[in-house]
């Protein structure tokens, strides 16, 4: 049972959303009374409550989602509070669908779509990916943090070929390896105010740290918000050549260590908005005549189901006309289909781009 400390947090955190009348989370959209009795009491094995899930909405009312999962379990256990959220944020995947298996396809079959290297600047694909049989952030103790970075370090320290490269630990980081890692824009910081309030950075940097291969084309940043996230990445179009990249990683990776997937939900982490693929595949293009009517380009975008971001990612401008486009959907279907919506969208915008 849960105890008292956590279910009257829990009660004044309920009340708190409740009075809340300009918060527009999907946490305040579905937190039923009903649903909020049903599940006060519950804990998962690890030990997570309903308190883990949402008090990072609780504390930031401003919040989009507004809940974390503290656990693989917390998915399964919480599910009348994390379904319904997960149908609304990843729209057409419904409460009774499944995601399919993993499947990175015939990864011959993506392109370079900007063979000229007129429009696209760079391009990246990354993943998430947790650990099985370890808690999300807010149930990790600083044993496991350092017990998990040993396991997956010793990992990526064996891999070869053109994923060779080097761990760097946060603890203990000289000024000089830092600068170096911040210059090349592959250094992150400890969490934002959504993560400190979810419990995210307890215990930083205490086994976090960063891997890179020796070209700083393939990255893994461990226990940042994920347990890992696994970028692919390179300057110019060549999507083909990226996404083998990650997928030759992915599955290395996986051969020595087992990742948490739901039959239901595929690929677990720790927010509920990166589930199924986990996959981003993104370019920063310039698209001059396209961005001069940003209706248009979100328009051919839309279609596609490509999101549109400014050139630092979400609620950002576009610097130099300069643009973020990524694939929008993650759950419901395939590594390959996610991929090859976002190719066949950005070589579409292009051919748009030409024409005008």
């Amino acid at each position: 049972m849960v105890d008292a400390a956590v279910l009257e947090k829990l009660e004044a955190g309920f009340k708190k959303l409740e009075a809340a009348t300009d918060c527009k989370s999907l946490l305040k959209k579905y937190l039923s009374k009903d649903i909020f009795d049903k599940l006060k009491g519950q804990k998962t094995s690890l030990g997570a409550t309903l308190l883990d899930v949402i008090q990072s909405g609780v504390e930031n009312l401003d919040s989009g989602v507004g809940i974390y999962a503290p656990d693989a379990e917390a998915y399964t256990l919480f599910a009348p509070l994390f379904d319904p959220i997960i149908e609304d944020y990843h729209v057409g995947f419904k409460q009774t669908d499944k995601h399919p298996n993993k499947d990175f396809g015939d990864v011959s079959s993506f392109v370079n779509v900007d063979p000229e290297g007129q429009y696209v600047i760079s391009t990246r694909v990354r993943c998430g990916r947790s650990m099985e049989g370890y808690p999300f952030n807010p149930c990790l103790t600083e044993a496991q943090y350092k017990e998990m970075e040993e396991k997956v370090s010793s990992t990526l320290s064996s891999l070869e070929g053109e994923l060779k490269g080097t761990y760097f630990p946060l603890t203990g980081m000289s000024k000089e390896v830092q600068q170096k890692l911040i210059d090349d824009h592959f250094l992150f910081k400890e969490g934002d105010r959504f993560l400190q309030a979810a419990n995210a950075c307890r215990y930083w940097p205490a086994g976090r740290g960063i891997y890179h291969n020796d070209n700083k084309t393939f990255l893994v940043w461990v226990n940042e918000e994920d347990h890992l996230r696994i970028i692919s990445m390179q300057m110019g179009g060549d999507l083909g050549q990226v996404f083998r990249r990650l997928t030759s990683a992915v599955n290395e990776i996986e051969k020595r260590i087992p990742f948490s997937h739901h039959d239901r939900l595929g690929f677990l982490t720790f927010c509920p908005t990166n589930l199924g693929t986990t996959v981003r595949a993104s370019v920063h293009i310039k698209l001059p005549k396209l961005a001069a009517n940003r209706d248009k380009l979100e328009e051919v975008a839309g279609k596609y189901n490509l999101q549109v971001r400014g050139t630092r990612g979400e609620h950002t401008e576009a610097e130099g006309g300069i643009y973020d486009i990524s694939n929008k959907r993650r759950m419901g279907l395939t590594e390959f289909q996610a991929v090859k919506e976002m190719q066949d969208g950005i070589l579409e915008l292009i051919k748009m781009e030409k024409e005008m």
